[in-house]
């Protein structure tokens, strides 16, 4: 599969995997549910690059109990649990709704074993009007103790091996950044054959409350998300950029308030980016994302937003 990012006619759209996005501006999976709310209530989600639905398994999932989220400084920390309807829902009762727009849906897909995965992947490998996959791999696998399919780099290259086997469409795998080298797992995924890497997911945090002395969110930990991460995002992109450059496309999440976070993404390497936080508080964050992008670019004078991409590489210390 072609993992050259190509220019399209305005200053923001490009061709990737044979896919044309209008911008590089998407949703992330978890933070916009299926897109539909805000279809039906605030703006025509076509004018997004890409929706990256919430995590699918096989099954239903009712998630984890209360508390499942709670506010911190800069950000908020929630341990939901991969509440959803199952994939096979997904695709008889929402992905029709989501279809009548004109916008990328990418699907982001877990399992709580291998054979899981495996099966959704299948699934959706078979389902028009899914245009790509983003793997999950924070999850928890049941079979190897609850160590995170995206800790352990052999379990990495193992899982994604095993998907790019089953599927044809472009598999982006979604990096944890719980880990001691980013480049480790990142590497296993790259040799692996995947398509594109999303960075980061959530880092992993507790929140205690003084007066009742005990953890706020149920399950005790969660994932800390929010500008917070920001930092920590674009050194990891920069970090997996400096090794491979655009061999293999690098999708931005974590922090992205504004539009010039997401040109810090940009600028560390990253082809496009995923807004989610943000539209808890602001659910026009996209638009007003994608606006500042075309604004920059053309105040700057450049024929395309990809000449940014990994910019800040070619600086040099003094």
């Amino acid at each position: 599969m072609e993992n050259k990012v190509i220019p399209l006619n305005n200053k923001l759209s490009f061709k990737l995997w044979n896919i044309e996005f209008k911008n590089p501006v998407w949703t992330a999976s978890g933070c916009f549910s299926y897109g539909l709310e805000v279809a039906e209530n605030l703006y025509d989600i076509s004018k997004l690059g890409a929706v990256v639905v919430k995590g699918l398994s096989f099954k239903p999932r009712t998630g984890n109990p209360p508390q499942r989220i709670v506010e911190t400084p800069c950000g908020m920390l929630n341990s939901i649990g991969l509440q959803n309807p199952g994939v096979e829902y997904f695709a008889n009762n929402i992905l029709p709704q989501l279809k009548k727009y004109d916008t990328i849906i990418i699907a982001n897909v877990f399992g709580e074993d291998e054979d899981e995965y495996l099966k959704v992947a299948d699934f959706l490998d078979k389902t028009d009007g899914v245009h790509a996959l983003e793997l999950n791999v924070s999850c928890p696998n049941v079979k190897k103790g609850g160590i995170a399919f995206g800790s352990d780099p052999e379990t990495l290259y193992s899982l994604v091996s095993k998907l790019k086997q089953i599927t044809d469409k472009p598999l982006m795998v979604k990096l944890s950044p719980n880990v001691t080298n980013i480049l480790d797992t990142a590497t296993a995924s790259v040799e692996a054959r995947a398509d594109g890497l999303v960075l980061i997911n959530t880092l992993l945090g507790m929140a205690i409350d003084v007066e009742k002395e005990e953890p706020i969110i149920a399950m005790k930990t969660g994932g800390l998300s929010g500008p917070a991460i920001l930092p920590v995002a674009v050194r990891m992109i920069y970090q997996v950029y400096e090794k491979y450059g655009s061999s293999v496309p690098i999708i931005g999440v974590g922090g992205i308030t504004t539009y010039q976070d997401a040109l810090q993404h940009v600028l560390a390497g990253a082809v496009a980016v995923q807004i989610g936080t943000a539209n808890f508080y602001d659910p026009y964050a996209p638009l007003k994302v994608i606006e500042g992008l075309r604004e920059h670019v053309q105040k700057k004078g450049y024929p395309h937003f990809l000449e940014l991409v990994g910019k800040a590489h070619k600086l040099k210390l003094k």
